[in-house]
């Protein structure tokens, strides 16, 4: 008897994220104090400015359809917001609004990439890059980062690996699930390879771009010649706490846009009509909101970097970017997976294993901290407490 699935959708990986936060929430329902630390998503509210913009939008009819590259005033004030961040011309015909910054990611895959052909991308990293790197019947290539690089990636890595089949390459800077920021040499370095391959393109996850301790961010799409051989992903969730009004955009050469806006129109139709009216806002209106968010966050990171290092058998190194930690716990002789449902079972701390991202993720575990200090001090004191026993 045949199966009613197509062999693709086997190919297709998950965000364990997800699967962890459901085990702890059914703990949880059995009258465990459970802290999470394993999901991705800033504990602050969205800005009420741009929930009053949202309210406005609905009470002024923005309840229809739309186009499906997005509203031309967001388009407009998206163009506006990379030009003056990454320091790049950008007209609002090359930007493309979706629902979240992930479709971005499967549309310019599946736009760009063919089956057999080779896709690099950072491991320990984002592992909807290589799902969907498998689920287009591409060869997934990882590029390993380093804890002694600072989990940077390393140019000489993707001049290595570069072949004839080489058709994309994924960046992710400031990186999940390590922290780390590339730096303006790395970036050259990697566009020097790229420039001399004429149809390779590079996909650029830039979603926790405003989410930096120290210096400014640096886009690939802003060194000379790399603006049409980039897809610069970004989006709302993280820089504006707005993790539940699915929306984000892709910037991106014209005649790209015009496909992915193809794939918007044979599967989304267009990104909700309101929720655009309150990105505007988010990106015109006050910015101190997410200023403050961010100085929450390096508190955080100091109390959470300083606490793991003080466990015996965890070194910690204190990440640029984003809101995670990765931690090392080679120490312990078992695998992160083991680890990580040690934790959550005994100590009551939510966690993510390392190969959670990637084979190259094996010892090390990822912890968010986007949770309240006290919690960060009770979970660390919770960790101490169990892997005490195993040291």
């Amino acid at each position: 008897m045949g199966s009613i699935f197509a062999d693709r959708i086997f190919r297709l990986g998950t965000e364990t994220a997800f699967e962890v936060l459901a085990r702890a929430k059914a703990l949880e329902r059995e009258g465990r104090e459970i802290i999470h630390l394993e999901i991705g998503e800033p504990d602050f509210d969205t800005p009420q400015h741009i929930k009053d913009a949202a309210v406005k939008a609905l009470m002024e009819g923005y309840t229809h359809y739309v186009p499906a590259a997005g509203i031309l005033e967001l388009r407009e004030a998206i163009a506006e917001y990379i030009a003056e961040t990454r320091g790049i011309e950008v007209d609002p015909d090359e930007v493309v609004v979706t629902p979240g910054a992930k479709p971005i990611l499967f549309f310019g895959i599946l736009a760009c990439v063919n089956p057999g052909e080779e896709v690099m991308y950072p491991n320990p990293g984002f592992p909807i890059y290589e799902s969907v790197i498998r689920f287009v019947g591409a060869r997934p290539v990882p590029l390993p980062l380093r804890e002694e690089n600072d989990f940077r990636l390393d140019p000489n890595d993707v001049r290595e690996k570069l072949t004839d089949k080489t058709k994309m390459i994924i960046l992710n800077s400031p990186h999940n699930p390590t922290g780390s920021v590339l730096t303006r040499q790395d970036l050259e370095e990697i566009a020097q390879y790229v420039m001399k391959k004429e149809d390779l393109i590079i996909l650029s996850d830039e979603v926790y771009s405003e989410i930096l301790y120290e210096g400014k961010h640096e886009s690939i799409a802003s060194i000379p010649g790399m603006k049409e051989k980039t897809v610069i992903i970004d989006g709302f969730s993280k820089t504006f706490a707005m993790t539940g009004w699915r929306i984000g955009y892709g910037v991106m050469r014209k005649d790209l846009a015009q496909r992915i806006t193809q794939l918007m129109v044979n599967s989304n139709s267009c990104t909700c009509a309101f929720t655009q009216m309150a990105a505007i806002e988010a990106l015109r209106g006050p910015k101190e909101p997410t200023r403050r968010m961010v100085e929450e966050f390096r508190r955080r990171r100091d109390v959470i970097v300083s606490g793991l290092n003080s466990i015996p058998g965890i070194s910690c190194k204190t990440p640029k970017g984003a809101f995670y930690v990765f931690p090392n716990v080679k120490a312990f002789g078992m695998k992160s997976k083991q680890l990580a449902d040690l934790l959550l079972e005994r100590a009551g701390v939510a966690v993510l294993a390392g190969t959670d991202f990637g084979e190259y993720g094996e010892g090390y575990i990822r912890l968010s901290y986007a949770n309240s200090v006290e919690n960060i001090r009770k979970a660390i004191e919770r960790m101490k407490a169990t892997l005490s026993e195993l040291i």
